[in-house]
């Protein structure tokens, strides 16, 4: 068993076996000062992977989850908790669905699997589905015996399910288990991620931000299942062992059927793997930290509010959902006139200008602090400001950029 996890933590090529070449046994004691004495980390799960590659630019988060800080704690301590979660009635809600679209041991999961592919790629599915146990003792042994069951499955060449299979992704030194809904084995050898959702699939088609969030979430589960492939004996097949789609199960419209739709994992898979690759550098980011430095939520409010801000932040309105610093990022952002705070697709308008003043003062036609005359942004925002003056004119008001209502 341990040397199953041990042949996980180091198999070539895969973003987990980068963490150990950058040397953890040194990362380690500088991640536990900057938790704080006796602080155990906090576990990284598929969530918080999928939040990660969601907003890749920031350090702040990269550092925090790669040294295992408590967010939420910190949040606390800062003066601005997190103010989100998932409700009781939501969680249980969600229970029971899974349990309903499991309970005949994952056959109507294969066959809404198969349905959802392109004729003729797959044989039918059977009228029973394997099923093997994936029982053991602590997440060390339910890694290694989820492991073994794949390779039994793949070598059976028929449809199995694992139900709650356990993964493991090494990161920052620090193994991450990893629990995706399910995972289906086709009997061609392939691999399909199961994400099961309680949010309804209308007229076929799910909420586009909560559909991106479980393809981020799927493809976290993804990497990790590219590491178990990796030992396997054998040629693997042309496209690969994992599969490039992820299979969605929601209820279907109001109901409390379920209904299915692929999820192309691609581009998620890729963008996850590069900031896998980026906490790998984290010793990086805390080096260029001040000495002392820590984020131990017993210390002053002072002392933290310093430490958090030494490290730079990438706030965007979506970061209210997935982080728990974000509404002290938020309340930094919007003192410091960033315009990141407004979302990430007004901040990709304004090219080199970064704040509320500079916009501003580009528009009254000033020269601006960054950026260049030439600048597009800039052009545009003078158009917008003289379009505005000339419409405010007709009717009547005075008004103009350092006067807006």
């Amino acid at each position: 068993m341990s040397t199953s996890l041990r042949s996980l933590r180091t198999s070539p090529g895969s973003p987990a076996a980068e963490p150990a070449a950058a040397g953890p046994t040194a990362l380690r004691p500088r991640l536990a000062e900057l938790r704080g004495p006796d602080v155990p980390p906090r576990p990284l799960d598929a969530r918080a992977l999928a939040a990660l590659a969601a907003n890749p630019g920031c350090r702040r988060r990269a550092l925090l989850d790669g040294a295992g800080v408590d967010k939420a704690a910190l949040a606390r301590a800062l003066g601005t908790p997190a103010a989100f979660g998932q409700s009781q009635f939501a969680i249980a809600r969600g229970n029971a669905f899974e349990a309903r679209v499991k309970a005949d041991g994952g056959t109507e999961l294969v066959r809404l699997l198969h349905a959802a592919l392109p004729a003729g790629e797959a044989p039918e599915p059977p009228d029973a589905v394997d099923a093997p146990d994936l029982s053991a003792a602590g997440p060390e042994g339910r890694t290694a015996r989820t492991a073994l069951a794949l390779r039994e499955a793949t070598a059976a060449g028929r449809w199995a399910l694992l139900d709650h299979p356990m993964l493991a992704l090494t990161v920052a030194g620090t193994p991450a288990y990893l629990e995706p809904d399910a995972v289906v084995v086709h009997p061609d050898g392939t691999w399909t991620v199961v994400e099961i959702k309680s949010f309804a699939m209308i007229d076929g088609a799910a909420d586009a931000a909560k559909a991106g969030a479980a393809a981020r979430q799927a493809a976290v589960y993804a990497l990790a299942l590219e590491t178990v492939a990796e030992r396997l004996p054998g040629p693997a097949p042309e496209n690969g062992r994992v599969r490039h789609e992820a299979l969605l199960v929601c209820p279907k419209d109001f109901s409390n059927l379920p209904a299915a739709a692929l999820l192309d994992l691609r581009k998620q898979r890729a963008t996850t793997r590069r900031q896998l690759g980026r906490l790998t550098r984290v010793e990086e980011i805390a080096a260029a930290l001040p000495p002392g430095t820590t984020f131990a939520p017993d210390r002053p409010a002072a002392e933290l509010t310093a430490a958090v801000e030494a490290v730079d932040a990438a706030y965007a309105p979506d970061c209210l959902a997935a982080c728990e610093l974000a509404f002290h990022c938020r309340d930094r952002a919007r003192a410091e006139g960033d315009v990141r705070h407004l979302g990430r697709n007004v901040r990709s308008g304004l090219g080199g200008l970064t704040t509320v003043e500079e916009v501003l003062t580009a528009a009254r036609g000033e020269r601006p602090c960054h950026g260049s005359e030439d600048d597009p942004a800039v052009a545009a925002l003078r158009r917008a400001a003289a379009l505005r003056a000339e419409a405010l004119a007709a009717a009547g008001q005075p008004g103009g950029p350092t006067g807006c209502r």
